[in-house]
C-alpha cells in the first residue's frame, strides 16, 4: 500500500482568519516576475524565496523603451563607423565612445545586478552578460558589445511585457469586486460605503449592471448573476431569496437586495486569490528538476568558456582573440533564461486557464499530479447527486383528493421530504382546511381534512393502522429497489397514494463520468448512503464500481485499496465526512457551491459550480500542461545544443547567440501562453 501523506495542508491556512481586504483596495494581486540564478528561476510572491537568494533577473532594473531606443541607435551607429569609417583613430574613438554609450544605457542595471551575483558567488544571466558584452569590448569587438547588450535590454523588455500577460490573467481578478457597495441604514435609509466596512448581517442593494461586492444571500428580488467570473458557468443564473450571491459577480437583469455573509477579505473571490498566490509560491515538480539541472548546468558551461578561452590556444592552437571571443559567445549562449522560464509561466498559465473555468487548483504540484489519475472515487450525496429530495414519482390508490390533501398536511411540516412533496406537486389555489394537526415523531404527521382523518407517513405508520395490504407493498417495494424513499397517505381505510422522493442526479453527472472512461481513468462510488440508493445513483451515472453504507474510516480504507489496485486516485466529495477521504486520496476534488468549509479547505482542487465534468477537465489540462512543460525544455536545450556546437565551431557570432538565446525565451513563454486559451484546456461547455 502506497503511503501518502499532505503535509501540503500547511501551506494553505483556512482563508478566514486572512485579510485580503488591504490587497484589493491597494490593487495588489499574483505576481509572475522571474528571478533567474544558476539555481533557476522562482515565482515571486506572497512567500517567494528571499530577495538575496537569486540573482536579480531584475525586470525593474531594465531601461526603458527610450533609453533601449537610444541605446540601439548609438549600436547601429558604432556599427556603421566601424564598417564604413576610415582606418583613422579619431573614427575609431568615436566608434567607442558611441558604443560604450550603448553598453551605459542598455546595461547599467544588468551591471549592477551581475555584480551583486559575482559578489555572491553565483553565475546568473546578468553575471554571465556582464562578463560576456565586457570581454568582446576590451578584445576589439565594441561594436558587436555594444547591440549585443541593447538587443538584450530590448528582448527582455519584450519577455517582461509577454509574461505579464499570465500575470495580468490572475491579477485581474481583483479587479472584479466593486470598492463600494449600497447599505441599508437602520432608518431604512441607503448610503455608499467601502467595501471592507461593511458588517456582517448588512443587507446591500446591487442595481442592474452593477457587480456584488461581498457574499451574501438574497433577501428580497429576482434575477439572474453572471457567475462565471467565479463558477466558469457561461450561463446566468436565475436567482430568488435564499440563494447565494458571490462577490465579483454581474447582476445581469433586475436590482437585488442580498444579506451580506462574507465580510471583504474573506469572500469566495479573496479565497481563489489567495490560494492561487499560495499556488504561485510553491514549485511544481518540472520546476524543481530544472532548478536542479539549472544549478549544474549554468557553471559547467562557464567552466567550459574558460577552459575554450584558455585551453583551446594551448592545445589546439587557437589564437588567443578567437578563443576569447568563441568562449564569450559560449557564455550568452549560456544563459539559462528560456530554460528557467519554461516552468513559471507554462504553470501559472495552466492555474489561470482553470480559474477562468471555475477549477480552483492550489498549486503547480497538484495541476502537474493530475495527469497521472487512475482511480476517481464519487461520494453519492451532494457531489454525484445533487444533494436535495426530489418529488419522483406518485401513485394513486382511487382517490381524486388525495393531491390536494397530500399538500395540505405536507405543507405543515418542516421535514425535507414534505417539502419535496408540497414543491412537486401542483397545489390547488386554496387548500383544504387542516384540523387537529399532530405530528408523529419518526412515523409522519395526522390531521382532520374535510372532516376526515388522514395520515402521511413511512411505511411503519401504515402498518400501525392496519392499513398494509400487497398491493401497496408491491408498489412501496419496487420504488425502494430503486433507492427512492416512499411516503404514503391514507385515509381511516385505506392508502390512497403514494409519493416516491429521491435524491437525483446532478445534471452533468454521466457525462462526467463517461468523459472519465475516455480518458482511462477508472470511476468508483464511495458513500454511506444504503445499498439501494447509492445502485441507483451509480447505474443511473455509469459507475460499475460502487461500496455502500461507509463510515468516515471505511471510505479510508478503501481509498487506500483502490491506491493499491489502480494506483493515483483522487476523492472527489463535499462533506466534512469526506474530509479524510480527500486528505488521504493522492488528489482531493472538492465541491465549492454546496461543500462544507472543511471539505473545501481539505482538497486540493476545488470546483467552484459543482460540474463533475471539471474533474476530467483538471486531467486533460494536467496532461496538457506536463507536455507544454516537456515541449519548452525540449525547445530550450536544444536550442542552445546547436549554438554550442556553432560556437565551437567558430560559426556563431555573438549577434547570433543573443538572437538564439533571447529568441528561445520569447518561445517557451508564448507556448506557456497557450495555455490560457481555453480550447487548450480541454474545456467543456
Amino acid at each position: 500500500m502506497t503511503e501518502h501523506t499532505h503535509a501540503h495542508r500547511d501551506t494553505h491556512p483556512h482563508p478566514q482568519g486572512h485579510d485580503h481586504a488591504h490587497a484589493a483596495a491597494a490593487g495588489a494581486g499574483p505576481r509572475i516576475e522571474v528571478s533567474c540564478c544558476g539555481g533557476g528561476c522562482a515565482p515571486s510572491g506572497a512567500a517567494a524565496a528571499p530577495q538575496d537568494a537569486h540573482d536579480g533577473h531584475d525586470h525593474g532594473a531594465l531601461p526603458g523603451w527610450g533609453r533601449i531606443a537610444a541605446a540601439l541607435a548609438a549600436a547601429t551607429g558604432a556599427e556603421l563607423l566601424h564598417l564604413l569609417g576610415p582606418d583613422m583613430p579619431l573614427w575609431h574613438g568615436a566608434g567607442m565612445l558611441l558604443a560604450g554609450a550603448a553598453i551605459l544605457l542598455a546595461g547599467l542595471g544588468i551591471y549592477r545586478s551581475g555584480l551583486r551575483s559575482l559578489l555572491r558567488g553565483q553565475l546568473g544571466i546578468s553575471a554571465l552578460m556582464a562578463v560576456a558584452v565586457t570581454g568582446a569590448f576590451l578584445i576589439g569587438q565594441w561594436p558587436e558589445a555594444a547591440m549585443v547588450m541593447a538587443l538584450y535590454a530590448l528582448a527582455e523588455r519584450i519577455e517582461d511585457r509577454a509574461v505579464g500577460r499570465a500575470r495580468d490573467a490572475i491579477g485581474s481578478l481583483l479587479a472584479l469586486s466593486p470598492q463600494q457597495a449600497e447599505v441599508q441604514q437602520p432608518d431604512g435609509r441607503w448610503q455608499t460605503l467601502p467595501a471592507a466596512q461593511v458588517p456582517l448581517g448588512a443587507v446591500v442593494r446591487i442595481r442592474p449592471g452593477a457587480r456584488v461586492p461581498l457574499d451574501g444571500t438574497v433577501s428580497t428580488g429576482r434575477g439572474a448573476v453572471d457567475e462565471s467570473s467565479v463558477t466558469g458557468e457561461s450561463l446566468a443564473v436565475d436567482k430568488a431569496p435564499g440563494d447565494r450571491l458571490y462577490a465579483g459577480t454581474l447582476n445581469a437583469q433586475s436590482e437585488l437586495e442580498f444579506r451580506v455573509t462574507a465580510a471583504a477579505g474573506n469572500t469566495t473571490l479573496d479565497r481563489i486569490i489567495l490560494a492561487v498566490e499560495q499556488a504561485q509560491a510553491t514549485r511544481a515538480p518540472t520546476q524543481r528538476f530544472v532548478d536542479r539541472f539549472a544549478a549544474i548546468y549554468t557553471p559547467a558551461v562557464f567552466v567550459l568558456a574558460v577552459a575554450v578561452a584558455v585551453g583551446a590556444p594551448l592545445l589546439l592552437g587557437w589564437s588567443w582573440l578567437d578563443a576569447v571571443y568563441r568562449a564569450l559567445v559560449l557564455l550568452v549562449i549560456a544563459c539559462p533564461c528560456a530554460l528557467v522560464l519554461a516552468t513559471p509561466v507554462t504553470v501559472v498559465s495552466g492555474l489561470a486557464a482553470a480559474a477562468r473555468r471555475g477549477i480552483l487548483i492550489k498549486g503547480g504540484s497538484w495541476l502537474e499530479q493530475a495527469r497521472g489519475i487512475r482511480a476517481v472515487a464519487f461520494d453519492k450525496t451532494g457531489t454525484v447527486t445533487a444533494g436535495r429530495p426530489v418529488l419522483v414519482a406518485q401513485h394513486g390508490f382511487g382517490d381524486d383528493a388525495a393531491p390536494d390533501v397530500a399538500v395540505a398536511l405536507a405543507a405543515r411540516s418542516d421535514h425535507p421530504v414534505s417539502k419535496a412533496i408540497v414543491a412537486g406537486l401542483d397545489a390547488p389555489a386554496s387548500l383544504p382546511t387542516v384540523e387537529d394537526f399532530s405530528a408523529l415523531p419518526g412515523r409522519g404527521v395526522a390531521a382532520r381534512v374535510g372532516g376526515a382523518q388522514w395520515h402521511l407517513g413511512n411505511r411503519r405508520l401504515m402498518q400501525e393502522r392496519g392499513l398494509w395490504n400487497p398491493a401497496v407493498e408491491q408498489a412501496v417495494a419496487a420504488h425502494e429497489a430503486q433507492g427512492r424513499s416512499v411516503t404514503l397517505l391514507a385515509d381511516g381505510s385505506a392508502v390512497r397514494a403514494l409519493f416516491a422522493v429521491a435524491d437525483t442526479l446532478r445534471p452533468q453527472a454521466a457525462r462526467a463520468v463517461a468523459d472519465l472512461r475516455a480518458l482511462g481513468i477508472v470511476p468508483v462510488m464511495l458513500t454511506g448512503d444504503h445499498a439501494a440508493a447509492a445502485r441507483a445513483a451509480a447505474r443511473e451515472a455509469g459507475i460499475e464500481q460502487v461500496q455502500a453504507g461507509l463510515l468516515p474510516e471505511q471510505k479510508l480504507a478503501a481509498i487506500a485499496a483502490l491506491q493499491q489496485q489502480h494506483g493515483m486516485t483522487a476523492m472527489a466529495g463535499d462533506g466534512i465526512n469526506d474530509a479524510p477521504a480527500l486528505a488521504r486520496a493522492d488528489l482531493g476534488f472538492a465541491m465549492g457551491a454546496a461543500g462544507t468549509d472543511v471539505a473545501m479547505e481539505t482538497a486540493d482542487v476545488v470546483i467552484m459550480n459543482d460540474d463533475l465534468r471539471r474533474v476530467a477537465e483538471t486531467v486533460r489540462l494536467s496532461r496538457r500542461t506536463h507536455a507544454v512543460l516537456w515541449q519548452n525544455i525540449a525547445l530550450a536545450l536544444g536550442i542552445k545544443l546547436v549554438f554550442f556546437g556553432l560556437a565551437l565551431a567558430g560559426q556563431a557570432t555573438m549577434w547570433m547567440a543573443v538572437f538564439a538565446d533571447m529568441g528561445a525565451s520569447l518561445l517557451v513563454v508564448a507556448n506557456g501562453l497557450r495555455m490560457l486559451r481555453p480550447e487548450r484546456a480541454g474545456a467543456v461547455d
